[in-house]
C-alpha cells in the first residue's frame, strides 16, 4: 500500500507544482531526458541480466501487440461508421493502442509485485511497447496524417534508443554470468530515480479538458484500453496455458493507462491533440484504480 501511495503522491505533487508553483521552463523535457537516457537504461541494465529464460516470456510481448493491433482494427472499423475524421481515428489508435508501460507500468508493477514483477514489466515494455511505438506507431501516425512512413528513420529510432541499447547489453551481460557486484551498486540507485521522477513528470503534464464532442470517443477509447484489451490479453494467455506472474504482469501491462509518448506523437502529426490529451489524462486517473483492481481479480484466478 505504501508503494502505491508513493505513486499517487508523486503524480499529485507534479500536478500541484504545475498548477501553483510556477516551475522553471523546460523542467518537463529535462526530467524526461534523465528518465529516458539515464534512469531507464540503468534499470534495464540492472534487471535484464537477472531475468531467467522462460518459454512463457513471449506472452507479455504478444499482449502489447494484441492491444495495438486490436485498437487499429477496432477503431479503423468503427471510425467510418461513427463519422470520425481520419485524425480522430488515428489519435485513438495511438493513445489507446500503446500503454504507459514504462513511466507508470514500471512503478505500478514494482509496487504490486516487487522486483520479479518489475523485470517482467521491462520485458513487456522494451520488447513490446517501445518497438511498437517506434515502428507501427509511426506508420499509423503517418498514414492517418496523410504522410509517407520512412522505414530507415523507423529503424534508426529503434536502434539508437538508449534503453534498447541497454537491453542488448543487458542480455549479453546475463549470458556472461551477470554484472560484477560493484556495477550493480551503480545501476540500482540510478534506476531507482525512475519511479518518483517519471510519475512527477506525468503529473506536471497532466491535462484534462474534455469537450462534449470528445466524450463519446474518449469513452469508447478508454473502454478498449482499460477493459476490453486486458480482457482479451487474459483470454489469450489463459488459452495458451500461461499462468502465475507472467500472466498477471502481461495482462496488467495491457491494462495500463495510455502512453504519454503516443499523445505527443499524435500532437506532432496533427491527430486531434485535444482528444489525445483528454484520453491520456482520464486514462491515467482511472488506471490508478483499474490496474490494482485488475490485480486483485487476477490474484483470485491464478
Amino acid at each position: 500500500m505504501s508503494a502505491l501511495l508513493l505513486l499517487f503522491a508523486c503524480l499529485v505533487l507534479g500536478a500541484l507544482v504545475a498548477r501553483y508553483a510556477k516551475p522553471p521552463a523546460g523542467i518537463v523535457p529535462g526530467i524526461n531526458w534523465w528518465v529516458i537516457n539515464v534512469a531507464l537504461p540503468a534499470l534495464v541494465l540492472e534487471l535484464i541480466p537477472r531475468v531467467k529464460f522462460d518459454p512463457q516470456l513471449w506472452f507479455p510481448v504478444a499482449a502489447m501487440w494484441l492491444v495495438f493491433g486490436g485498437a487499429w482494427l477496432l477503431f479503423g472499423l468503427l471510425g467510418p461508421r461513427l463519422g470520425w475524421s481520419r485524425q480522430r481515428t488515428g489519435a485513438l489508435i495511438l493513445v489507446c493502442g500503446l500503454g504507459n508501460t514504462s513511466f507508470m507500468g514500471y512503478p505500478m508493477m514494482q509496487a504490486l509485485h516487487g522486483e520479479p514483477g518489475l523485470a517482467l514489466a521491462v520485458v513487456a515494455d522494451q520488447l513490446g511497447c517501445f518497438p511498437l511505438l517506434a515502428s507501427a506507431g509511426i506508420v499509423v501516425a503517418s498514414l492517418y496524417a496523410g504522410r509517407k512512413p520512412e522505414p530507415a528513420a523507423i529503424l534508426r529510432r529503434i536502434a539508437t534508443f538508449p534503453a534498447f541499447i541497454a537491453l542488448v547489453v543487458g542480455i549479453a551481460a546475463g549470458l556472461s554470468g551477470g554484472w560484477p557486484r560493484a556495477l550493480d551498486g551503480v545501476f540500482a540507485p540510478l534506476g531507482a530515480t525512475l519511479t518518483p521522477l517519471a510519475l512527477f513528470s506525468v503529473g506536471l503534464q497532466f491535462r484534462f479538458h474534455p469537450g462534449n464532442r470528445q466524450l463519446a470517443a474518449a469513452g469508447v477509447g478508454l473502454g478498449w484500453k482499460l477493459l476490453l484489451a486486458p480482457l482479451l490479453a487474459w483470454a489469450l494467455g489463459t488459452a495458451a496455458g500461461i499462468d502465475g506472474l507472467v500472466l498477471t504482469v502481461g495482462v496488467l501491462q495491457a491494462a495500463m493507462a495510455p502512453m504519454v509518448s503516443a499523445a505527443i506523437l499524435a500532437d506532432e502529426y496533427g491527430l486531434e491533440p485535444t482528444l489525445a490529451n483528454t484520453v491520456l489524462g482520464a486514462g491515467i486517473v482511472l488506471s490508478l484504480a483499474t490496474v490494482p483492481l485488475g490485480n486483485l481479480l487476477l490474484g483470485a484466478h491464478t
